[in-house]
């Protein structure tokens, strides 16, 4: 009873709320007990009093052993607790190290130790212990998820909480072996397409062919094989390949030899066969994967041929070949049915729309008069968009020529007002280019993208239209001039034919684009310039067209005193506070190449928008167009260009030297090889 009463028993009573509140519902119960027996009755009182009493301490007692009871579960669950997690940090499959303010190790569990055996890790600083474990740590502490690193030959999970100074290492190297072979057993599909066979075996008799035929057969299957390549025979000029993700790798890295094979030769045997493949990868769904293979064979084809193509879906492609000029593979049949094609749109349209690129040219502008004339004969009535900012000196003198031509200037429109005519049955005509980003009006475009036909001489890049109606693009021609002269010979007779103003521009834009008929020049070209000059070309207009005004003259001869030559390549690069005409810049990096012992030059000039252009040339050794296509731009292997916003003309200057270093470097290597 002393106990029950002891200071110690009370305050461990209060202490603990269940008790507490248990002991005060007692005694209430109790006070109101007794209170209610001696009103009845003193004995009775007493007799209730004491088995109140002998109730309540041992209720309390019974309450006391229930919290000690539960304390000391908790405790050993606590105690448990901790001891799983010491054990876990001791026995887990993961590396942990904990460093202090000095960046020096204070801890690290035992299955992080064995990376480091018989070496005292703890008390010195993580870069003494290992210094590609310290980069590693610098270059992910703002990482808020694991990331994926190499240590020690091994991947591992990687993750290091900056403000608790800790690193958590997972070996993770199985999962990302299972992972490499999963792409590397990935299936990637491939399309192999003859470039000029029809062209090639016309005049040839069947031994010939079939020689031929087996020649490149047994050529590709030999590839195949060597590669580990599933090869069938689709058609004559035909095949397609399937393979491993790893196959493609390996064939990435050679460069896909066999164009070269093939080309070299055939050549030999007097019928150069050429290639395009389109490969894709990267997708389970073989249908899809099909569809972008032939997207990708197409792409080659648009750029010219000679080339592989290699791209996943929604991927940047990857282009392999295209050492050589395009050659000329079009035929007459060919040009006949895209005449066709283009009189049936013409038929099923309300009116016609042209336009060229921005800041047009000649063989733009000569192109959009010459669809201009072919919707007039066939009955249809067709607009000129023109932009009338930054015109060139000859597309100047060319309006004002117009202005003589009251049909020709009553159908020559800017973007706005053709916003305003078009309709739902409108037919859009893009010339000389296929890129919404450099088309006069990307408004008009939105508009009738679904009603689009695209005619162009420049290799297709990546940026194109999803689903024009029809695509004329013949990277070999000389220029759209070119293509557009070939269909007046399959319009309608009744119809008027082209005027002497027509004509003339027509040819000028050919001969600028061929520089006066000694670059990309073929029979076909000229077939066509003699077109012209019998429908009526002037000589002296054209001379007159392609005169230059003094401020021209003086820009171009600034550029050139600014040319440095270095290794064959020649680079000039104008003022940064001074504005230069893209055409002057293309003239100056034309003449740049009639420099004895030059094989390319580039002219990097800024622009009157405040963007930074490049025109680059070469004699057709050089590929420029690879490396304007890297920075952005595009264009022929001979001749291409880019535009750049947001760089000076240094900076410009500067990642163009980093291309060139690179490029030398790779044929340094291949040259080892």
């Amino acid at each position: 009873m002393h106990k029950f009463f002891s200071r110690e028993n009370w305050l461990f009573y209060f202490k603990h709320p269940a008790v507490r509140w248990n002991v005060c519902y007692l005694l209430l119960l109790t006070i109101l007990s007794l209170c209610f027996a001696f009103t009845l009755n003193w004995v009775v009182g007493i007799i209730v009093f004491v088995i109140a009493l002998v109730g309540g301490v041992t209720s309390v007692k019974q309450l006391r052993r229930l919290v000690i009871d539960a304390n000391e579960y908790l405790n050993h669950l606590v105690y448990q607790i901790k001891q799983g997690q010491q054990e876990a940090l001791l026995e887990m499959p993961v590396g942990l190290i904990m460093l202090n303010q000095r960046q020096e190790v204070e801890w690290i569990n035992p299955y992080m130790a064995r990376y480091f055996p018989l070496k005292r890790v703890v008390g010195k600083s993580l870069a003494e212990v290992d210094e590609e474990l310290a980069q590693l740590v610098q270059q992910h502490a703002d990482d808020t998820k694991p990331q994926v690193v190499t240590w020690r030959d091994r991947q591992f999970d990687f993750l290091v909480q900056k403000q608790h100074r800790v690193i958590y290492l997972m070996d993770v190297t199985k999962y990302e072996q299972i992972s490499k072979r999963f792409k590397q057993e990935q299936i990637f599909l491939g399309n192999i397409y003859l470039d000029n066979y029809d062209e090639l075996i016309q005049g040839m008799n069947d031994s010939n062919v079939s020689n031929l035929h087996n020649y490149v057969t047994s050529e590709i299957s030999k590839w195949a094989q060597e590669n580990q390549l599933l090869m069938k025979v689709i058609d004559d000029d035909n095949y397609l390949i399937i393979g491993h993700r790893s196959a493609l790798q390996e064939l990435e890295r050679k460069k896909f030899k066999i164009l070269d094979i093939i080309r070299e030769n055939t050549s030999q045997q007097n019928s150069p066969v050429t290639l395009s493949v389109g490969i894709s990868y990267g997708e389970n769904n073989l249908i899809k994967l099909a569809d972008t293979a032939q997207e990708n064979l197409d792409l080659a084809l648009g750029r010219g041929g000679d080339q592989v193509v290699v791209r996943a879906q929604d991927q940047p492609a990857r282009f392999y070949g295209g050492k050589t000029n395009p050659m000329e593979k079009r035929t007459r049949v060919r040009a006949r049915m895209i005449s066709q094609a283009l009189k049936e749109l013409i038929d099923q349209a309300d009116q016609l729309f042209v336009m060229g690129h921005k800041k047009p040219d000649m063989d733009s502008l000569g192109a959009c008069l010459g669809i201009r004339r072919i919707a007039e004969m066939n009955g249809k009535e067709c607009w000129i968009v023109v932009d009338d900012e930054q015109q060139h000196s000859d597309i100047q003198r060319l309006m004002r020529e117009v202005d003589n031509y009251q049909n020709i200037k009553d159908h020559i429109i800017s973007p706005s007002e053709a916003l305003e005519k078009a309709t739902a049955n409108s037919l859009l005509v893009m010339v000389d280019h296929a890129k919404e980003s450099i088309t006069i009006s990307p408004a008009l475009y939105d508009q009738l993208q679904n009603r689009l036909v695209i005619i162009d001489h420049h290799r297709r890049g990546e940026e194109f239209p999803e689903n024009p109606l029809l695509v004329y693009i013949e990277p070999y021609a000389s220029s759209t001039c070119e293509l557009i002269t070939e269909m007046f010979e399959y319009q309608p007779r009744e119809g008027k034919g082209l005027n002497k103003l027509e004509a003339t521009t027509m040819l000028t834009g050919i001969q600028i684009d061929t520089k006066s008929f000694t670059k990309s020049a073929g029979t076909r070209t000229f077939d066509a310039a003699s077109y012209l000059r019998s429908a009526g070309a002037d000589g002296m207009m054209i001379q007159s067209f392609m005169k230059e005004d003094s401020q021209s003259f003086m820009q171009r001869n600034h550029l050139l005193a600014r040319a440095e030559i270095n290794d064959q390549i020649v680079i000039c690069a104008g003022e940064e506070d001074r504005y230069y005409d893209s055409v002057t810049a293309a003239q100056a990096a034309d003449m740049l190449l009639q420099i004895s012992n030059v094989d390319a030059s580039f002219v990097i000039t800024k622009r009157s928008d405040g963007g930074v252009g490049v025109s680059a040339r070469s004699m057709g050794d050089f590929n420029v167009q690879v490396v304007m296509e890297k920075m952005g731009g595009g264009g022929h292997l001979a001749n291409a260009a880019t535009q750049i916003s947001g760089k000076t003309v240094a900076e410009v200057k500067q990642e163009l030297l980093n291309l060139l270093h690179q490029r030398v470097a790779k044929d340094d290597e291949k040259t080892e090889e």
